[in-house]
């Protein structure tokens, strides 16, 4: 099969008609945003309870005790002091929904709230939750975390995140009610493509013998036509794709194949990406990536020692690699 049939592919059935382009899009902003910071960092914010400063979960035990609550209450407290830190320096944050959702109903309380606080101070929140699914059940994964759910008749944002990580194993049916919702309300999407983990190649990698490429060349291109409709001012589509900072000779190739794809590129720092591997990630005009960092920035406090100063030792670490990335 050759890249016109499978850019076909793709794009076949894939018209979202009759919908209107919104006012504001997702990658304009994200772009308008790193323009404006100099930065094209993103925060992520995984909080790990046995790495949350002592001072801020016994305030919380002493009013709650060991309970989901006190813990959810720890969460948001130490999100806070992160945003606060970093909100002048980067224009998007990256909650991982896992790390809230293992301590149910509070956590996703801590979730929900993380993601407003950082939207009122300024930021994109781009939720990391590798949603997928068809048919109804993606389009309620979609309304959850970008759209709007029924009320009683009434469409009501919950979430509202600004943009969502997106499984594609499930192939058209389950990406076609994210980017309708993204159309919709200008939000986006960051599609998995090749992940940073060691084993992604167990899948990603596989040679296509009829395609003649491997896996996540093949995601690669769908990919591309997928979003060829939804070009925002900037000239990149609101469908991104999440491309590991480990990978970098795969980056360099994946760039030249998704020319108009944003990537989002985990993998730098604490997974051993480096600021030469992530060079290719980016266009000639120095757009095209935002590189996350998560252990490395909220929980650089653990380098120094200092446990009460957590949120100045997040914001050095962004420093730190500002000055790696940009430089």
């Amino acid at each position: 099969m050759n890249l016109k049939k499978i850019r076909a592919l793709g794009a076949q059935k894939f018209k979202i008609l009759s919908m209107p382009k919104p006012k504001f899009h997702f990658i304009d902003k994200l772009i308008e945003a790193i323009k404006a910071k100099g930065s094209p960092i993103c925060v992520g914010l995984d909080p790990r309870l046995e790495l949350i400063p002592n001072f801020i979960k016994e305030v919380h035990i002493a009013k709650k005790g060991r309970s989901f609550v006190a813990a959810a209450d720890a969460f948001l407290e130490f999100n806070k002091g992160i945003i606060d830190a970093v909100a002048d320096l980067v224009p998007a944050v990256k909650p991982q929904f896992a790390f809230y959702a293992q301590y149910g109903f509070s956590g996703i309380w801590a979730f929900e709230e993380t993601c407003k606080y950082a939207q009122s101070k300024g930021l994109l929140v781009i939720a990391d939750a590798k949603c997928n699914d068809i048919g109804s059940t993606a389009e309620a994964y979609a309304n959850a975390f970008l759209g709007e759910s029924d009320l009683f008749g009434e469409r009501v944002a919950n979430l509202d995140c600004d943009a969502l990580t997106v499984n594609p194993y499930l192939g058209i049916d389950g990406i076609k009610p994210f980017i309708e919702v993204c159309r919709k309300r200008g939000k986006g999407i960051f599609v998995l493509v090749k992940t940073s983990n060691k084993s992604s190649g167990d899948l990603q990698d596989r040679m296509l013998a009829e395609e003649k490429m491997r896996n996540y060349e093949l995601m690669a291109h769908l990919l591309e036509s997928w979003g060829a409709d939804e070009m925002g001012e900037s000239g990149y589509s609101c469908v991104g794709a999440v491309v590991g900072a480990t990978y970098p000779a795969e980056a360099k190739h994946l760039r030249k194949i998704m020319p108009h794809t944003y990537f989002l590129v985990p993998g730098y720092g604490a997974q051993g990406g480096k600021a030469a591997d992530v060079k290719a990630c980016f266009n000639e005009d120095g757009l095209g990536a935002i590189v996350n960092s998560s252990r490395d920035v909220i929980f650089a406090w653990q380098k120094v020692g200092d446990e009460k100063n957590y949120a100045a030792a997040a914001r050095e670490a962004v420093l730190r690699m500002k000055k790696d990335l940009v430089s």
